[in-house]
């Protein structure tokens, strides 16, 4: 049994004896005086807050792989013109559909952790700081587009490297207690000339995480982006080669993505809408939420007895109180008629 107490263990002592010592006061006064049997009934009743205060619970054995306590969670979304690609799920939707749908699910998995959200294309930008606000996270992630195509320059898979190694540093000095969880989200497409570069730097600061991959190897056709709205009806993009222009496709790099995880010491899974985020999880746990195996999972508590109690004996009381207002009105009445 372990206890959670709502108010400092000292602070709760001294409350709540000082309104028992009143009710005890009372009730010695006027022992035999109609109705004095309700400061025992209140008696009762402080002990009773007492319990629910304390939040009894059963201790568990479990050991999580993350440490238990504050957890930071980066989210961490290639945004380039690929991640358009129209080979996500049964309906072949742009693979961005997939990362919203996953950064929801997680997000509701870790009730409690620290979301971060960074995007990269042709730049590196925090679209939402550390905030414990999840709506905030989904929200972020559902306004999330491709970036703006005619400023396309070809894609890195590392390029958000440089940027996370400065923030996750300085986060990490400034709170080295806390867990850092990372999700990389893309489809491993390297379309610049230069070899992606190494994500090993990010290792020491990454506690769990895992980098989730989208897309197929027939791949998919990219739709256009202005800036302003998501045309389902934008032509698509196209290159050009000795025939002519063609609809240009992307695939996923699974053999990229796979290093990736391997750098950062975390798990690969291919995403493609037909199973829950539960792998991506793991045994993660967040202060007393643990998600294992879907929805979060809180520590057995047993405040609710003690809360039980107390509203079976505050009834007695709206009942005293009734009887009081009746006889109040009573003895107005007598006055009246005298």
């Amino acid at each position: 049994m372990t206890f959670s107490p709502l108010l400092p263990l000292g602070m709760l002592v001294v409350l709540l004896g000082a309104l028992a010592l009143f009710a005890i006061v009372q009730f010695a006064r006027a022992p035999r005086r109609s109705g004095s049997w309700h400061w025992l009934v209140r008696l009762g009743m402080v002990l009773l807050l007492f319990g629910i205060a304390l939040r009894p619970s059963l201790a568990s054995n479990d050991q999580p792989s993350a440490a238990s306590g504050d957890v930071d969670v980066y989210f961490v979304v290639d945004t380039t013109s690929s991640m358009a690609a129209e080979d996500f799920g049964a309906q072949s939707e742009p693979r961005l559909v997939g990362v919203r749908a996953d950064i929801a699910g997680i997000a509701e998995r870790l009730v409690g952790a620290r979301f971060s959200l960074i995007t990269f294309d042709a730049e590196t930008v925090q679209r939402l700081p550390l905030t414990t606000d999840a709506s905030a996270l989904v929200s972020g992630a559902n306004a999330l587009n491709q970036e703006v195509t005619v400023y396309s320059g070809g894609s890195s898979i590392s390029a958000p490297v440089e940027y996370l190694a400065e923030r996750l540093a300085v986060e990490a000095e400034a709170n080295p207690d806390r867990t850092r969880v990372m999700y990389y989200l893309g489809d491993g497409e390297q379309t610049v000339a230069e070899p992606p570069g190494s994500f090993k730097a990010l290792d020491p600061f990454i506690d769990e995480g895992a980098v989730l991959g989208y897309g197929t190897e027939a791949g998919g056709r990219m739709r256009q982006f202005n800036g302003y709205d998501s045309d389902a009806e934008a032509p698509y993009i196209t290159w050009f080669s000795d025939s002519g222009a063609q609809d240009a496709v992307s695939r996923i790099d699974e053999l990229a993505l796979r290093g990736v995880a391997t750098q950062l010491g975390v798990d690969y899974l291919h995403r493609d809408g037909t199973k829950s985020v539960d792998a991506a999880i793991g045994s993660i746990r967040v202060g007393n939420v643990e998600a294992e195996t879907g929805a979060p999972v809180g520590t057995p508590e047993f405040y609710w007895i003690f809360a039980f109690a107390f509203g079976m004996l505050a009834l007695t009381e709206i009942g005293a109180l009734a009887v009081a207002l009746r006889d109040l009105r009573r003895l107005e009445g007598e006055s009246r008629a005298g």
